[in-house]
């Protein structure tokens, strides 16, 4: 019992984090899947959007309108990435870096030239808060995110299967195929890095309120904690899964289950200095269940051919 209540406390608060960082998960697979391109912007964009949002609720803007700026500001960084790629020639990869570098810059200055700024619950009105993750009223963060979460994916599937959505998508699966087709791929590419990085944002600044603060390194990592959640809800819900909204909401999950499992790991006396060693880990791990799992029919099939 003293193991198991300690987990079984931390639930809500893993699951509010999980739906949180679902949403930068969702911003990963628009570019690391629909997209086909690896964009490392995001760990920029993520603290971008919460240190925007920190700033404006701290300056007296209403909750929801900074967060509505946080991604603004987070597009911006997409388009500037995606600028850098299709304009100038630089690699999706390099385009990617040298934003988030930038950002960092960016970042210190938005945030009056210190590397966190605290907002407390009870001076402003926060959407989001995890002093409330325990209570059982409206108070709780858990319904809203439930709520945004679902928002955002509706939107995102109603977009993906109009004609632009359709051809951003075609752009991802064969670039040469969509140029044939009369395709611009050049600003799809740009409008996937956009809406990626200001959903990133999105996240950020729900987080930032969540956690009541915003750091200059808060993004730091994130790009492979959506990589984990997007393999984790990939593996275990893309067979279950036909409809794409509810692949959407599977990476969600997939986040859910990754902070239930860091909950669980930190009770066995994980080191907190060996959680981005362990979060590697874990994505290395379900980015190799896929490919071990199309070579093993073929081994099989050998090894019933020898005998």
């Amino acid at each position: 019992m003293d193991f198991i209540l300690p987990i079984l406390n931390s639930l809500p608060g893993a699951a509010a984090q999980g739906l949180i960082w679902g949403i930068v998960a969702i911003g990963v697979h628009m570019t690391y899947r629909v997209l086909d391109i690896a964009d490392l912007s995001i760990d920029g964009s993520i603290a971008t959007g919460g240190a925007v949002c920190v700033m404006l609720i701290r300056a007296g803007a209403n909750p929801w309108v900074a967060m509505l700026c946080a991604f603004l500001a987070g597009a911006a960084a997409g388009l500037i990435t995606g600028l850098l790629h299709t304009k100038c020639g630089i690699p999706a990869i390099l385009a990617g870096i040298l934003t988030q570098l930038a950002l960092y810059s960016v970042n210190l200055r938005i945030l009056a030239a210190k590397s966190n700024q605290a907002i407390s619950v009870d001076r402003y009105g926060l959407v989001v808060s995890q002093r409330y993750v325990h209570n059982v009223d409206l108070s709780n963060p858990l319904p809203l995110l439930v709520i945004i979460v679902a928002i955002l994916i509706a939107v995102l599937y109603w977009f993906l299967g109009t004609e632009r959505g359709c051809s951003l998508r075609a752009t991802g699966a064969n670039r040469n195929m969509a140029k044939a087709q009369g395709i611009n791929t050049n600003s799809n590419i740009v409008l996937g890095l956009v809406i990626s990085n200001g959903m990133v944002a999105f996240a950020g600044a729900l987080l930032s309120q969540y956690q009541g603060s915003a750091d200059v390194n808060m993004g730091r990592g994130a790009i492979v904690i959506g990589l984990a959640a997007l393999t984790i809800g990939e593996v275990f819900f893309n067979k279950i899964f036909r409809n794409y909204a509810l692949r959407l909401m599977g990476i969600v999950f997939g986040a859910v289950i990754y902070y239930i499992v860091l909950q669980i790991v930190l009770q066995f006396g994980l080191n907190t200095n060996d959680l981005k060693l362990f979060t590697a880990v874990v994505v290395a791990i379900f980015l190799m269940i896929p490919y071990l799992k199309g070579k093993w029919p073929k081994r099989a099939g050998k090894e019933a051919r020898s005998a």
